[in-house]
C-alpha cells in the first residue's frame, strides 16, 4: 500500500512518510539501533541546552521488558508485546538559576523533550524501524515501578519494531493501521495575533 499523505508544501519526504504502526514482527531490535535513535534525539536543540529529556528502556526478551509492558494499558499491551523494545520517556520538570544555587520550575520541559521525541522517530524510520508514541500507560505506577525521582516527569511510552502486516494487531485495530492525515495549515497557523473563537 502506498502513503497516501501529500503535503501542500515542498518538504522533505521523510516528515510524511514517518507514521506511528502498531503491526510489529516481533523481531529484536539490536541495541546498537536504539543507541543510534537515542544519539539523534541527543542533539534536539532545547532551553539554554538542558537537555532536559530522559529515556528509560528496555529490549524485547529481557526481563524488564515485561515490567515496562505492564506499565502500559491494556489496549496498547495487546499490540505492544510485538514491539523489539519499549521506552518511557521522561523530562525533569525543574531547571537551575543560572549563577545560583537555586532551582525553578522549567516551563519548556515538555516541549523540548517532544522535540528529542520527533528527533528519535525520525532516526527510527530512517534505520528501518518504526516508533509509536503513547498516552495510554499508568503513570502513577510509572513512577514507583521505574523509581522515577519527584522532579521528573513521564511525558510518553514509546514501542519500537519492525512493521508488520495488519493481521497481526486485534481486529479493532487494523482499520487504523494506515498514516493519517493531519489538520491544514489555516487551523493551527495565524498571521498577528491568535483570531477570535
Amino acid at each position: 500500500m502506498g502513503n497516501p499523505r501529500v503535503a501542500d508544501y515542498p518538504i522533505d519526504s521523510q516528515f510524511i512518510e514517518r507514521w506511528s504502526p502498531r503491526a510489529f514482527t516481533g523481531e529484536a531490535l539490536p541495541e546498537y539501533d536504539l543507541r543510534t535513535m537515542f544519539e539523534a534525539a541527543r542533539w534536539a536543540p532545547s532551553s539554554s541546552n538542558l537537555q532536559p529529556w530522559r529515556f528509560l528502556y528496555a529490549l524485547a526478551g529481557t526481563a524488564d521488558f515485561g515490567r515496562f509492558l505492564a506499565l502500559l494499558h491494556e489496549g496498547n499491551r495487546a499490540w505492544a508485546k510485538n514491539a523489539g523494545a519499549l521506552v518511557i520517556l521522561v523530562s525533569k520538570t525543574t531547571r537551575p538559576v543560572s549563577g545560583t544555587n537555586e532551582v525553578v520550575v522549567s516551563r519548556t520541559h515538555s516541549f523540548d523533550t517532544g522535540t528529542a521525541w520527533g528527533y528519535f522517530a525520525l532516526e527510527a524510520m530512517r534505520l528501518g524501524w518504526a516508533a509509536h508514541g503513547m498516552a495510554g500507560f499508568d503513570v502513577a505506577r510509572t513512577i514507583v515501578d521505574l523509581k522515577i525521582p519527584e522532579d521528573y516527569r513521564p511525558e510518553a511510552a514509546i514501542a519500537i519494531g519492525r512493521r508488520a502486516d495488519e493481521s497481526l494487531v486485534p481486529e479493532a485495530m487494523r482499520e487504523r493501521e494506515v498514516p493519517n492525515g493531519r489538520r491544514p495549515q489555516s487551523d493551527f497557523v495565524f498571521a498577528g495575533e491568535f483570531p477570535a473563537t
